[in-house]
């Protein structure tokens, strides 16, 4: 058993914290305190072994005993709650990053990650055994550090599973080729730290890797059986590899719930040792359905805390608030950490935020009105509600603006949880809602000591000679979409390419034309790579990059085109707009003089949603 106050469990987030390399800092500390209040144990990010085997430069590390005292402080914050701490010893192999000036790559292989990266040498004996010392001498200095557990990644296809997994491991030696031979360095690496520290160690594993030739389930579950053998205390099951299949490893929207879980499952019913559940468990549903239907026990909770640091207390009851929800989006997660600014949350404007608001009620309540109840909209009148301002939102259409739209394509139904949430908090809270378009006048009159701005932004469209008939963003609702029809798109960005993407699962024919030399510009990462193998991949898409439409002509059915050439496009059957758009702050100038205004969202400047929830925040912090 693992002895924890809870049966939850923070696995190993990426944070990209670090300023100096693999330090510690005030940034971890307040992240891993906030995260582990309500946590039976927490897992730090992944931990370097060696400078030169870095996934990020602003990886936390564990290679040296200067990262003792740093590691030590979030031991021991964790520990102030009665939270358990893993260490989580990572051995990137080949995955090791080709960016990071010094680092060196070795594996099973000598082939590179089929997605990238440079070709590793093939190990020896000597580097098994140098690779061995170097588990062995980390998992020591986590120790002294005070973790309560060491857990070793086996999975997601780092270098011990670069052992295990046929797809992999190549070797015409003892060490390739039957699943004994392939999972014998892997065991010998972890039998080695368990003889070697006082502290119980848990092993990561990748039921499946996803992919036609990598590891399945039948020798994920005897690679367990050997675990139990050598003394491992629990046993994390999750999917995927970094190298051939991120969206599993990320656990990524499109990805959907549940594939994880069945592995786990299967694990479970032939080991007597815990098994970890992991893989989306985002919500009260998700984690019932583990008790319920797989007997799960002991589960992984990762983005949810990041989308809400009190997921666990709500659920256990000890906080009484509707949780924020994770989207499992990886937009700014994994996209935050990708771009060099650390981990962050689309919905959670608290993580990496150094202006934080404070929990204080305000002692001079203002009477406030927000115009507009999109998502920067609902956010401000919700955080200025808590702060004790009388708050009024005045929303013309349906809450959550234009963000109504964004759930509507393709495996995104996810982000409809946002606005669900913000509409329960706000009733929650009895924040009033006017479903009126107001005007300058009527918030003369009705005596608003501020006005907050969040009316977002509408479709910029452009001045095309002939153009007059045209669609924008309202074909992805089900009622309007169009069925075997030729669409053409102008504009090839993210709202374009997600309308191509749903236009052709309805059996239309898509042509889309975009100015510049690429297309899904904005989406985030894992979208972007799965929506254009899908545009590409679909013989009823035809993208013309480098080109502009010129004319629409007379009988609408022809457009010309301009790139290289002039291009004739015919029988088009609708056209839609998609090539960006503008602000809408028009009332702030008819308020100019008579109320003091603040623009948040879109209004300032069209965005990400993430940047749209930022802004109400940093808003609630200016007014007081």
């Amino acid at each position: 058993m693992l002895s924890l106050k809870n049966n939850f469990i923070m696995p190993p987030l990426k944070l990209g914290y670090c300023h100096k390399p693999g330090i510690v800092n005030e940034r971890h500390l307040h992240f891993y305190k906030k995260v582990g209040k309500y946590m039976g144990a927490v897992a730090l990010e992944p931990l370097f072994l060696d400078l030169s085997l870095r996934e990020l430069p602003t990886q936390l590390g564990i290679d040296a005993d200067d990262k003792i005292e740093g590691l030590q402080q979030i031991t021991d914050a964790l520990h102030q709650s009665n939270t358990k701490a893993i260490a989580h010893l990572n051995h990137p192999g080949r995955m090791a990053n080709p960016m990071i000036p010094g680092n060196y790559f070795i594996s099973a292989t000598d082939q590179a990650c089929p997605n990238g990266g440079k070709n590793p040498r093939m190990m020896n004996q000597d580097d098994m055994k140098a690779v061995e010392q170097l588990f062995i001498d980390t998992a020591l200095r986590a120790e002294k550090a005070g973790f309560d557990f060491v857990e070793i990644q086996s999975g997601h296809g780092y270098l011990l599973a670069q052992f295990l997994s046929p797809e992999t491991n190549n070797r015409k030696d003892a060490f390739g080729g039957s699943f004994a031979n392939r999972s014998s360095f892997p065991l010998r690496v972890i039998e080695a730290v368990i003889a070697a520290i006082s502290i119980p160690v848990i092993v990561r594993v990748s039921g499946e890797e996803m992919t036609p030739k990598g590891i399945k389930i039948e020798e994920s579950i005897a690679y367990a059986k050997q675990l139990e053998k050598l003394g491992v205390t629990a046993l994390h099951v999750s999917s995927g590899s970094v190298c051939n299949t991120p969206p599993w490893y990320f656990q990524h929207m499109f990805v959907g719930q549940g594939k994880t879980w069945e592995f786990a499952y299967q694990i479970d019913q032939h080991t007597t040792i815990p098994t970890i559940f992991v893989g989306q468990i985002n919500t009260t549903e998700a984690i019932e359905t583990i008790e319920k239907k797989y007997n799960g026990k002991y589960m992984a909770i990762g983005r949810a805390l990041v989308a809400d640091p009190d997921f666990i207390g709500k659920h256990l009851g000890l906080v009484q608030e509707i949780y924020r929800p994770c989207l499992a989006c990886s937009e700014a997660c994994l996209g935050g950490v990708k771009a060099g600014k650390g981990l962050g949350c689309l919905v959670n404007p608290e993580v990496n935020n150094p202006n934080l608001l404070k929990s204080n009620v305000t002692p001079n309540p203002k009477k406030i009105a927000v115009i507009g109840g999109g998502l920067a909209g609902m956010e401000a009148a919700l955080r200025l509600h808590n702060k004790g301002h009388l708050v009024t939102i005045f929303e013309k259409n349906q809450l959550g603006g234009q963000f109504n739209l964004a759930w509507l394509p393709p495996k995104k139904k996810n982000l409809k949880k946002i606005v669900d949430y913000y509409i329960s908090i706000l009733k929650e809270y009895k924040i009033p809602v006017i479903h009126k378009e107001v005007n300058a006048k009527d918030l003369v009159q009705s005596n608003f000591n501020e006005v907050v701005i969040a009316t977002g932004a509408r479709p910029f469209i452009p001045d095309i000679k002939g153009l007059i008939h045209y669609h924008w963003s309202e074909l992805l609702e089900d009622k309007n979409l169009p069925h075997q029809k030729k669409l053409l798109i102008i504009g090839g960005g993210l709202i374009g390419t997600e309308l191509a993407s749903k236009l052709i699962d309805a059996n239309n024919e898509v042509v889309l034309v975009e100015m510049l030399d690429d297309i899904a510009r904005g989406m985030e990462m894992i979208e972007r790579k799965l929506t254009l193998k899908k545009l590409q991949n679909s013989p009823a898409v035809h993208i013309y990059k480098n080109h502009r439409v010129i004319e629409v002509e007379e009988d609408q059915k022809s457009i010309v085109i301009e790139g290289t050439e002039k291009i004739r496009l015919t029988d088009i059957d609708m056209i839609v707009v998609a090539t960006g758009m503008i602000s809408n702050n028009q009332l702030v100038k008819e308020l100019e003089g008579k109320i003091n205004c603040h623009l948040i969202g879109d209004a300032i400047k069209p965005a990400k949603a993430q940047d749209a929830i930022r802004s109400a925040y940093q808003l609630a912090i200016d007014i007081g």
